[in-house]
């Protein structure tokens, strides 16, 4: 393993789709397993024990499923001792499974069904540890719907954007790349990105895929 390999933390109670999954990622240029765990309980202590890059979280477990797992593993007080930011990609058997939808709203950058491909779950361990989401951002929508039954009021940090940023803000919650925002609001990728790293700071977010989730909470998603 070197310095630059992507640390990946597997977290399911099938001792065999582990050890699968584990050959299939160590296969891959540039990533490496560092630990696997059969539940959340301990899952949520190795992510603070291993401090990995990317978890595949699966969403049904014992002891701790994946969901509560996730909420515990960004807790502020547990996030703000990490080094560096930790991604949770959550592994479930049904498409838009509610309890992954959860998990985003807690936390994580989105769900692969567990037939994925190879390629495909390589593709989105390097996806979420960009800082992006794993699913198609209408998927995105979808699951996200109904989580937020009313909205929460717009808090002051949102009204501190600037008139671009906040033009930018509506594209990242529709789901736009910092390509396509780019040719919407007339500005270079480097330009956008700027912004994007603006927003994710005065809002105290984490990634791109918490813009969406904070969007839905507050009614933003329409503008």
């Amino acid at each position: 393993m070197s310095d630059a390999d992507i640390r990946v933390l597997l977290v399911d109670d099938q001792e065999l789709f582990r050890a699968g999954v584990q050959v299939i990622v160590n296969a891959q240029e540039g990533m490496t397993v560092v630990g696997s765990a059969g539940d959340g309980l301990e899952g949520v202590r190795l992510v603070d024990e291993l401090v990995p890059d990317v978890v595949l979280m699966d969403i049904r477990m014992p002891e701790m499923d994946g969901v509560e797992a996730t909420r515990q593993i960004f807790q502020p007080d547990r996030a703000a001792r990490r080094s560096q930011p930790v991604r949770v990609i959550v592994l479930t058997t049904f498409n838009l499974d509610d309890r992954a939808a959860r998990a985003i709203r807690y936390g994580a950058s989105g769900f692969l069904l567990k037939d994925t491909t190879p390629l495909m779950l390589r593709d989105a361990i390097r996806t979420v540890h960009a800082g992006n989401a794993v699913l198609a951002p209408s998927d995105l929508s979808t699951l996200l719907e109904n989580q937020f039954r009313e909205s929460a009021p717009v808090p002051p940090a949102y009204q501190a954007l600037t008139d671009k940023e906040r033009e930018v803000f509506a594209a990242v919650a529709r789901g736009l790349s910092n390509t396509e925002i780019a040719g919407l609001v007339f500005a270079s990728e480097s330009t956008v990105k700027t912004h994007v790293g603006s927003i994710l700071r005065k809002l105290a977010l984490r990634d791109r895929v918490q813009i969406v989730v904070f969007a839905h909470q507050h009614g933003l998603v329409s503008l």
